[in-house]
């Protein structure tokens, strides 16, 4: 508080606004004894165009404005002053040679006027009136700064927390800082897969370009070293620009994004976490102010970046745990050869429930693929729960559509809000012939020793609505042939009708390689790249 008084009360650049030379010099004069600049007219069209002459940063702060002057009123350069936008906020105070009426005083208030001085006017008067204007102003002025640069700070710290990893989170945050300080900024996190990230970014007002740095290794250690410690919390200190270059440059020409001593902030959210690091020019962070929304977002960058960490963290762990419930490996059964893929979800999406098994039974070998409805742990553990309730179903030797009725009566009973897709396919010893039982599921394709394909349509409800569930269907199938089963993450584009997905599916098989582990490959080059669901197929190659 104390040293925005200081700075409220500091001299200024004054306006003298009078025809008569006289009352200019006396005005002036005060003014200059209390330390101000005077620029000085004689009437409102030297004034006026002063004021339009005067360059962003020079313009006056304060107008003393004679009330009657030759070419037109005080009142009216007033309200010409209030209404450009660049002196909009120049406070103006009227003075009047001569006794006025209360209604002339009060009309000039009522146009613009900050204050209004009537002759005499004894110096200190004068001088106490510029000051308090002087110091209205300023407080607004900077009120106005501060409002700007907190909805700066708000649409910042919203970037960085819809920032889906960390390469976009050091663009977010290097950018948000820079426009936050008016200064080159440079954002360091380390990034869920333990890589230092840096990116330095230009304020946008400045038109200046986007750079990088490199950096030592343990940039991150050596800065919290120096400025944080093992604490939690948030952190500022001062670098030379030496010491800066020492830790950031491993070539030459990589640090001009700061050319002289650089201010850094640097917050963490525990001990024991890694800190994140904001770094700007050394005089963009000169005031209290600056100091601490800097500080905000290098919290707020804080936090948004330990939720990556945490999701990644978590995403990871579910996505090992998914893994647990599939196979780890496949029963090796003469004349039938299987390959399988399963992909996870990309890293920014819910892990899955789709699954795929193969087991030896008593009556052959059991062929399933499936997939349990939403994305999240739950619909994870479901899969593993509905995979191990079908092995323990098929050893006991029951039919595809007895598994299914099993696996149905199952959900409903147990998870009654859950829903499941399951193709079932049992093929019989010799490989010559198979049953279909489909659940809600895609359709398993069938391709044929000449490359002509088929898909087996018959079908029954999703698991989980306690519904019947037809017979088995079964199929001869020649020597030769292959067996896709996939789920939909495979082949499912937005905005893309799920039979022409079919239709490209079924294309691309008839021309795809023979062997199996080659059309796995195939099939995941074409049609799996960049999707947001899990993805499982299973091809068995029926010889």
């Amino acid at each position: 508080m104390t040293s925005h008084l200081h700075h409220d009360s500091a001299a200024a650049t004054v306006l003298v606004l009078d025809d008569n030379e006289t009352n200019r010099y006396i005005v002036g004069s005060w003014l200059r004894r209390a330390g101000h600049t005077v620029v000085e007219a004689a009437d409102g069209t030297e004034g006026l165009a002063l004021l339009a002459a005067a360059p962003d940063g020079k313009l006056p702060e304060l107008a003393v404005v004679d009330v009657k002057l030759p070419d037109m009123s005080g009142f009216e350069v007033c309200e010409q002053i209030k209404a450009d936008p660049r002196t909009a906020s120049l406070p103006v105070i009227h003075v009047s040679a001569t006794a006025i009426e209360l209604s002339d005083r009060t009309q000039g208030l009522h146009r613009g006027a900050d204050a209004y001085l009537t002759e005499p006017i004894a110096p200190d008067e004068l001088l106490a009136t510029v000051t308090a204007a002087l110091r209205y102003a300023r407080a607004r002025r900077r009120a106005e700064r501060l409002a700007v640069r907190v909805a700066a700070l708000n649409s910042s710290t919203l970037a960085v927390y819809a920032a889906k990893d960390g390469g976009t989170f050091t663009e977010a945050a290097a950018a948000g800082a820079a426009t936050l300080m008016q200064s080159p900024a440079v954002a360091i996190g380390l990034s869920p897969d333990n890589r230092v990230l840096h990116v330095a970014a230009a304020p946008d007002l400045s038109g200046g370009r986007t750079s990088t740095v490199q950096p030592e290794e343990r940039l991150l250690d050596l800065l919290a070293e120096k400025v944080l410690g093992d604490r939690a919390g948030t952190e500022t200190a001062v670098l030379t620009g030496a010491e800066w270059r020492a830790l950031t440059c491993r070539e030459d020409g990589c640090a001009d994004v700061f050319p002289g001593d650089v201010a850094l902030v640097l917050a963490r959210t525990k001990r024991g976490r890694p800190p994140v690091a904001f770094a700007v020019r050394a005089d963009a962070l000169a005031g209290a102010d600056d100091r601490e929304l800097l500080s905000q977002l290098a919290q707020a960058g804080a936090l948004a970046l330990e939720a990556l960490r945490t999701r990644s963290e978590e995403h990871a762990l579910v996505l090992t745990l998914q893994r647990t419930f599939l196979p780890d490996r496949l029963p090796e059964i003469p004349g039938v050869g299987l390959a399988v893929r399963y992909e996870p979800a990309a890293d920014d999406a819910e892990i899955g429930g789709d699954f795929y098994e193969a087991i030896q039974t008593p009556d052959g070998l059991l062929l399933a693929i499936g997939d349990v409805a939403g994305h999240s742990l739950k619909a994870a553990m479901i899969m593993g729960e509905v995979r191990h309730a079908l092995r323990a179903y098929a050893i006991e030797g029951h039919d595809p559509q007895s598994l299914l009725k099993h696996l149905d009566a199952l959900l409903v009973r147990l998870r009654p809000s859950m829903t499941v897709t399951v193709c079932l396919v049992l093929v019989e010893p010799g490989a010559r012939r198979i049953q279909v039982a489909n659940a809600g599921h895609i359709p398993p394709l069938l391709r044929h020793p000449d490359g002509t394909t088929r898909y087996l349509t018959e079908h029954g409800p999703l698991l989980g609505l306690n519904l019947p569930h037809p017979p088995a269907v079964t199929h001869d199938v020649p020597e030769g042939s292959t067996l896709l089963l996939v789920t939909d993450g495979l082949i499912e584009v937005v905005g893309e009708d799920l039979d022409t997905s079919l239709r490209s599916l079924s294309d691309t098989l008839s021309r795809a390689p023979a062997g199996i582990e080659e059309l796995c490959d195939r099939l995941l080059a074409s049609f799996g790249q960049g999707k947001t669901d899990d993805i499982a197929l299973l091809a068995a190659r029926l010889d």
